[in-house]
């Protein structure tokens, strides 16, 4: 059993899919087959259901794959270790962060750390909040930063930064008395579930004592370009982040309504028991001076 195998197989069991989890690796479809092959064929159990097509885990896979991330976690560890000893000159920085954050916000840090360290590789995982707080508890990221308040007992979060939501539509607010009655009759454009964004926004609404499940969603989208999008059309209205919407602004294509739903933090996540390497340290640090020096950020 290599660690590659495990590797192969942890992609293949989250997309449920061969040819994608290939795509994702840079591995051909054939030498991800053959990899679950072996590790099937060499304990004499089946990982997979295999129905015409589609393939899904079997208990006995789903055993297996939290085991097999341990495994990956703990090898990841030991190279941490061994390149830091090396005094940052070689090894990586695994960072996941929402959509927001990962398109919007984060860049300009990630630049700074890349200028500086410029032979520690970054692999960036983008994700909404839920799965980014999954990604750092199972160790398959270094950090975390996030939209959304994280409550996991086994993971450290603290605040890194901040913006602001706004609500926008496709015409001007003039006239519009945007109060709780008219919140809860909007047409809403929603983000999915799990996503900071809708967090934020449910927070925000709470404090004004507006039930989020009272408002009138007519659609929930993926991503915050989805979202925009669609409201552009005229569909209906959204709260989004002002890094998002600030270019439609400018062109007028969305517009504003007049109601402050006060900062939106981003927070950093860190698993508190496994080890944390230099170059997680070192970003941290260029994060903390970006968060001091608004006019770095993208």
């Amino acid at each position: 059993m290599t660690l590659e195998q495990l590797r192969i197989f942890i992609e293949v069991a989250m997309r449920e899919h061969v040819t994608a989890a290939a795509k994702a690796l840079n591995i051909t479809q054939s030498t991800a087959s053959a990899a679950i092959a072996a590790l099937e064929d060499r304990h004499g159990i089946k990982l997979f259901h295999r129905v015409g097509r589609g393939i899904s885990l079997t208990e006995a896979g789903r055993v297996f794959l939290v085991e097999a991330r341990n495994v990956l976690a703990s090898a990841a560890v030991a190279e941490a270790t061994l390149d830091d000893l090396s005094g940052l000159s070689r090894g990586s920085l695994r960072v996941v962060a929402s959509q927001t954050i990962a398109a919007y916000w984060l860049p300009s840090a990630l630049v700074a750390f890349r200028q500086t360290f410029p032979d520690i590789s970054i692999v960036l995982e983008v994700g909404n909040t839920r799965q980014a707080a999954e990604h750092v508890r199972e160790g398959r990221s270094d950090l975390g930063i996030v939209e959304g308040i994280v409550n996991d007992p086994a993971l450290a979060h603290w605040p890194v930064g901040e913006d602001r939501l706004q609500i926008v539509r496709s015409t001007p607010f003039q006239n519009t008395t945007v109060d709780a009655v008219w919140l809860q009759n909007a047409p809403w454009i929603m983000r999915e579930k799990g996503s900071g964004t809708r967090s934020s926004l449910n927070q925000a609404l709470q404090a004004r004592s507006i039930n989020p499940d009272m408002l009138k969603e007519i659609l929930a989208l993926p991503s915050n370009e989805s979202v925009r999008t669609a409201v552009e059309a005229g569909v209906g209205v959204a709260a989004l982040s002002s890094l998002v919407v600030a270019p439609s602004l400018a062109s007028q294509t969305l517009y504003a309504a007049p109601v402050d739903l006060g900062p939106r933090i981003f927070f950093g996540l860190r698993h508190k028991e496994r080890y944390r390497s230099k170059a997680a340290d070192a970003f941290l640090h260029i994060l903390e001076t970006h968060k001091k020096n608004p006019a770095t950020k993208t």
